[in-house]
């Protein structure tokens, strides 16, 4: 089989969480991604949905990065909140 380098740039902490979980389930680096290419050719795509928040959501998630948005002590809280 004749093979060829993919470089990638990843962020140090996520490159080394990832190694971490490699070396658990027994795999390298590169037979991760070798998988990954085969599951992206399998699938014609990406073998995972990658979705953006619709509307709402992101100003939602917006609202909460600002500081915005509600708290509740219980699960009880809220929905008498919500009825309210």
């Amino acid at each position: 089989m004749t093979t060829k380098i993919v470089q990638a740039q990843v962020d140090i902490d996520l490159k080394d969480a990832g190694e971490e979980i490699l070396k658990l389930l027994g795999i390298t680096p590169s037979q991760a991604i070798n998988a990954l290419y085969e599951q992206i050719v399998m699938c014609n795509g990406l073998p995972f949905e990658i979705k953006l928040p619709n509307k709402l959501s992101h100003d939602a998630i917006k609202e909460l990065e600002k500081g915005g948005g509600k708290s509740f002590l219980s699960f009880k809280s809220m929905i008498d909140d919500v009825d309210a």
